[in-house]
């Protein structure tokens, strides 16, 4: 979901130079009430791929923050997995409940399409294979098209699998062993990634503590996997080993940090340092171990990505699993270079493109 952060007035020109990307597009369409984004922050390794999400968005400002800020962290989820692509995102301004038509997708696709293969589409928040289904009628630059179309399919059980991966490798650091058995953990956010992730954790014996902002979503899923309900607000105060946000960005922060009283940080939502510079630190201060966002939540960039190579998904899980072995040099490079863990995975993802960037230009 969005970041619920208050967005500063900056130029539009200001904050993609911040955030360093080479293209911003904005599509408009009267008839359909088209509304949208597209961030495209870094095409040396290959072309953008990032899912396109539909959220209601309290401003313009705020949804142009979220897609710079989601379309970078693809730049580096692609190139710290080994994968050729760039890092790209869409979002569509609107109530997906109200107002996602089929005229309207099909008309997003028609922008992608200008893009003539520079950002390549999927499925995020509020957008489904079907909705992808749509976008295809207009452009061939779409991925995570239902299996039956030839697709990958849903790609949130990979996302989760990676996801658990990488909690995995960060409890080894933090308990000396990566066995989940009778830990606790508190999954904040029962999307369909939060959901996959909690049939790990309880194959494994963990103690489930659960909240989401739907009341009825977390209900749920404390019925179906036993698990404990657990308040929006209160997840952050909760005696836990582990806490994983798996919905909003920017929850760690200066207010909720110094309430965990947890070892380890593992989730699959994105950007979920509010202040990397600021928040990665303090974590590491405070003695907790933070696998960082965009390398463990990788998992549904690489199914999709093996749908653009022609690869399937067990070729897919297989590539996700690496992301134990990545997140745990990431957590010693950081500890030996006196950093944090956000800091040293994205110092590798930028060595890497930097490396590959004296092969070729961008896309």
């Amino acid at each position: 979901m969005v970041e619920t952060q208050v967005v500063s007035e900056v130029s539009i020109f200001g904050q993609i130079a911040e955030f360093q990307h080479e293209q911003v597009v904005y599509c408009h369409d009267h008839e359909t009430g088209l509304k949208a984004i597209i961030g495209i922050h870094n095409t040396v390794l290959g072309p953008a791929l990032g899912g396109t999400r539909m959220w209601h968005y309290a401003s313009d400002a705020e949804a142009l923050h979220d897609v710079l800020r989601l379309s970078r962290g693809m730049t580096y989820k692609a190139a710290i997995s080994g994968l050729n692509l760039g890092g790209g995102k869409a979002v569509i301004i609107g109530d997906a409940a109200t107002m996602k038509t089929e005229a309207l997708l099909r008309k997003f696709g028609r922008f992608v399409q200008n893009l003539n293969g520079k950002y390549i589409t999927a499925e995020d928040v509020n957008m489904t294979t079907r909705d992808m289904e749509f976008i295809r009628m207009e452009t061939k630059h779409v991925s995570g098209l239902p299996e039956s179309m030839g697709g990958s399919g849903d790609p949130s059980p990979v996302t989760a699998y990676g996801t658990y991966m990488g909690m995995k490798a960060a409890a080894k650091r933090a308990f000396g062993s990566d066995s989940l058995e009778g830990k606790r953990i508190a999954v904040q956010g029962m999307g369909h990634v939060g959901t996959y992730l909690l049939e790990y954790l309880q194959k494994e014996g963990a103690q489930l503590l659960v909240s989401d902002y739907y009341e009825d979503r977390a209900l749920a899923a404390a019925n179906r996997f036993g698990a404990q309900l657990v308040g929006l607000n209160d997840i952050y105060d909760q005696d836990v080993d582990i806490y994983s946000p798996c919905a909003l960005g920017a929850t760690l922060n200066s207010d909720t940090i110094p309430r965990l009283k947890c070892q380890v940080v593992a989730g699959c939502a994105n950007n979920q340092l509010a202040d990397e510079n600021i928040h990665g630190p303090e974590l590491v201060s405070r003695g907790i171990v933070y696998a960082p966002d965009f390398l463990i939540n990788a998992g549904g960039l690489i199914n999709v990505y093996s749908e653009v190579v022609g690869g399937n998904r067990e070729a897919a899980l297989i590539q996700t699993e690496k992301i134990y072995d990545i997140t745990t040099q990431v957590l010693a490079k950081a500890e030996q270079e006196g950093s944090h863990p956000q800091a040293a995975a994205t110092r590798q993802a930028e060595e890497r493109i930097a490396a590959i960037g004296k092969v070729k230009s961008t896309y």
